[in-house]
């Protein structure tokens, strides 16, 4: 019963014959979405970003295992997971942020640059919705250290259109790192 409330509804497939080509109306409208998503999440714009959020949200971060190349498939756990949020668990994170006085691993703010690139479209079959995967690196500065954490990721994400525009409501991201270089999660990736 646990194991199921854990595991997150399987992505639509990325099928290389629904691919969006890069350049079109659609393709440069979700690459809009992601260059608009960054800079709001970059300037602490929460709850702008916030509204961005279908009502349906599903936002994971599975967990990442180190194994051999026969094992590949076998990399990532769904059913164990570094960030497992849903629209109101993402709402509260927001509110903690911009709202209270409690979110202190994040006061004063990190200095973050979300850079997003390698960004592929594709149509899904039977659905108006639109599975995207990018390349995210986040680059995070804090406090007056003289250095700063990468975080590498992949991710995948279902956006849907709604009131003619569009939003996300589904995420997932794939972290490059076993053991994650920064000291906590409390950026949204």
């Amino acid at each position: 019963m646990l194991q199921q409330l854990l595991e997150p509804t399987p992505l639509p497939p990325s099928i290389k014959a629904n691919r969006i080509p890069s350049g079109s109306d659609t393709y440069n409208e979700v690459l809009d979405f992601l260059y608009d998503e960054a800079e709001m999440l970059d300037n602490l714009r929460l709850g702008e970003w916030a509204e961005l959020l279908t009502k349906d949200l599903e936002y994971n971060a599975p967990l990442r295992h180190t194994r051999s190349t026969s094992q590949f498939d076998q990399t990532y756990s769904r059913n164990v997971q570094h960030l497992h949020e849903n629209y109101g668990s993402m709402l509260m994170r927001v509110k903690r942020i911009t709202d209270t006085k409690s979110a202190w691993g994040e006061d004063p703010p990190s200095r973050i640059k979300r850079l997003v690139t390698n960004v592929r479209v594709y149509r899904i079959d039977d659905s108006d919705d639109l599975k995207v995967e990018s390349y995210l690196l986040l680059t995070r500065s804090r406090f007056d250290f003289d250095y700063f954490d990468l975080i590498p990721c992949v991710r995948h994400d279902v956006l849907r259109r709604e009131d003619g525009a569009l939003k996300l409501a589904r995420r997932e991201i794939l972290l490059d790192q076993v053991v994650i270089g920064t000291p906590n999660l409390g950026v949204i990736l």
